[in-house]
């Protein structure tokens, strides 16, 4: 248990490569990679409810540690439990395996610091059909407990890479046959453009900034072109998770001919 709870810190996350991921969904899906579910912890009425991914856990070898819902309560970093607590290992990849098959589709996180933001962005990449997802060394852990919540199961899904400097990143992108576009309010061309040019056809590598300050210079000088969505009404702003998903599906609709 103590192991369990030191997993809410970064610092043994990284050192033990263990994280935590709370909840039916989380589990099922860690449940889905061999080896990927290294524990599990759960009260009594969640067992009773859950009983199918208790029984799968003890079958893929993970121990099951039944625990009173006050120590759940401790464990989990949620106001309200939902009674299953999974220790998972890391599912990251280097960014050479995410880059080997020539992805059409990739999703860079860059300064991304909201791990709420970051999690819906990763499930949005997930269901808009992105071959991979990087979050930059500037960018919030993946293994952050909200940011694994957000992320709905699918930080389990697609390959995630963890930590490459940008300057570095870019290089790798582009000889990986991708056209890097920056989603920011900064650029010239708008995502509807974008879409009539032919642009999104290409395989494409998307990068999202930060929600309140956008992208920094040093990384729109680098980048192949800066395209805006544009804003038909009154708002200020989308939010991060939202501009993704516009990037995205329109990428994916492009790339796939409709």
């Amino acid at each position: 248990m103590k192991s369990a709870r030191r997993l809410a810190k970064r610092a043994f996350r990284r050192r033990e490569r263990r994280f935590l991921a709370e909840g039916p969904q989380a589990v099922r899906e860690a449940l889905r990679i061999p080896g990927g579910l290294a524990e599990l912890f759960t009260t009594a009425e969640a067992e009773s409810r859950h009983h199918d991914l208790v029984v799968a856990a003890e079958r893929a070898g993970a121990p099951v540690l039944r625990v009173s819902g006050e120590v759940m309560a401790e464990l989990a970093q949620t106001v309200t439990p939902q009674g299953l607590l999974a220790v998972c290992e890391f599912v990251d990849v280097p960014l050479a395996d995410a880059l080997r098959n020539r992805p059409p589709l990739v999703t860079v996180l860059a300064h991304v610091r909201d791990p709420g933001n970051a999690g819906t962005v990763l499930r949005t990449a997930d269901a808009a059909g992105s071959d991979s997802v990087v979050f930059t060394d500037a960018s919030v852990d993946p293994y952050n407990g909200k940011c694994v919540r957000a992320s709905a199961g699918s930080l389990f899904h697609l390959p995630v890479v963890v930590g490459p400097r940008f300057g570095d990143l870019i290089p790798e992108l582009k000889n990986a046959g991708l056209t890097v576009l920056a989603a920011d309010g900064a650029g010239e061309r708008t995502l509807d453009a974008a879409i009539d040019d032919g642009v999104l056809a290409r395989p494409t590598a998307w990068v999202f900034g930060n929600e309140a300050w956008g992208l920094p210079d040093e990384i729109l000088e680098h980048v192949d072109e800066v395209v805006r969505v544009p804003i038909y009404g009154r708002a200020e702003s989308l939010n991060l998770a939202t501009a993704a998903a516009v990037c995205l599906y329109a990428s994916a609709r492009a790339q796939r001919g409709g």
